[in-house]
């Protein structure tokens, strides 16, 4: 485990600050361009950087695409903020399909990037092999650790079951009908974080308020498919679900909007999604993607951090949490739901990432 002293309380939250800045003023900025398979951005215009080495720096998102209003997308904004910032030349390719991930990543290396970022667990496999075949480029992969033994590749992954174990909280106490839903992307280890993280939250807040809330989840196998996000919402929805929680990519903005037009409560999830439907998301699972990523890019390409590294971060490094805003959920939910961040943070309360510690968890309440 590297050293993660740069991640504090104090440096992380500056560092978000500026992050929100240029999210809010342009955080897709440039994107365009595509051909039948893939797509590519650059930004290396309008630099407020004077002095300083120029890094050039590629990412390949996964199939969601970097316009998601979620994961690619809050790891773009990274990238701009490098660019906005300290002068580097950054730019995106985007994947289509699966099969685009190992060609665009030799493109990136072709593009001469010092540092290429794989935006997803899927990616594990083509970065994989690409960082073997160019052992003098650096890697970096969200959301996987380093998937070989390979000394240029840096794994940064998030303890989203924290985040989710909050909302999840949040989504029982403030039900009306005892039923709150939740819809996920692709299966994966990933996911079951948000998934169970989530039911876990509602089972505690049933347990410290004797409610009855009961957890419906169903995964869209997709992060790019909005309708069908829409479509199992509308179910959820029928069953009596009052409150969705989606962690999926594009598929999500399905969920958000199908929930804005039921007239109930959606969750968030990666970056605060309230601004897609002002008065339905409730709060959001953030997962601060782009200030790892500009932090870790930093360090890799400075000397500071060598590859090789996993890197794994929650709510002790303000790396995962919920937003500010409670206006929708009331004053007295969001301190209780501080109350229980802080449980977390002091190790009182371990969310559970997997169905085996779920169960453990809830016999133990």
């Amino acid at each position: 485990m590297p050293d993660q002293s740069s991640f504090t309380r104090r440096g992380f939250l500056k560092g978000l600050a500026g992050a929100c800045a240029l999210g809010a003023t342009g955080a897709l900025v440039g994107c365009g361009g595509s051909s039948s398979d893939s797509s590519s951005s650059s930004d290396t215009s309008s630099s407020t950087a004077t002095s300083g080495t120029t890094h050039k720096v590629e990412m390949v998102t996964d199939t969601g695409g970097v316009n998601d209003q979620s994961f690619n997308q809050i790891s773009w904004s990274g990238l701009q903020r490098l660019q906005q910032e300290e002068g580097w030349d950054v730019s995106y390719l985007e994947s289509k399909q699966e099969s685009d991930y190992a060609t665009n990543l030799d493109k990136a290396v072709d593009d001469d990037a010092e540092l290429i970022w794989a935006i997803g667990f899927a990616m594990a496999d083509a970065v994989g092999n690409a960082a073997k075949a160019n052992p003098n480029v650096q890697f970096g992969i969200i959301d996987n650790a380093n998937p070989t033994d390979a000394s240029n590749i840096t794994g940064v992954q998030f303890r989203a079951q924290e985040s989710s174990f909050i909302v999840g909280y949040i989504a029982a106490c403030v039900s009306k009908t005892g039923m709150v839903g939740n819809v996920l992307g692709v299966e994966s280890d990933v996911l079951r974080q948000f998934e169970f993280g989530y039911k876990a939250g509602v089972a505690y807040a049933n347990k410290e308020k004797g409610l009855n809330v009961q957890c419906e989840s169903q995964y869209a196998e997709s992060f790019g498919d909005a309708a069908k996000g829409s479509s199992i919402t509308q179910r959820m929805v029928s069953d009596g679900c009052d409150v969705v929680f989606q962690a999926a990519g594009g598929t999500g903005v399905g969920v958000i909007n199908a929930c804005k037009d039921a007239g109930i409560y959606a969750i968030g999830a990666d970056m605060d999604q309230s601004y897609l439907a002002e008065g339905t998301v409730l709060t959001s699972a953030l997962k601060e993607v782009d200030v790892a990523i500009v932090d870790v890019s930093k360090r890799l390409l400075s000397g500071d951090l060598k590859g090789g590294s996993n890197i794994t971060l929650g709510l002790s490094d303000d790396a995962v949490g919920i937003p500010e805003d409670y206006s929708l959920m009331g004053e007295d939910v969001y301190n209780d739901a501080l109350a229980v961040e802080e449980l977390i943070k002091s190790g009182d309360i371990v969310p559970p990432a997997t169905s085996d510690d779920y169960d453990k968890f809830v016999a133990s309440l």
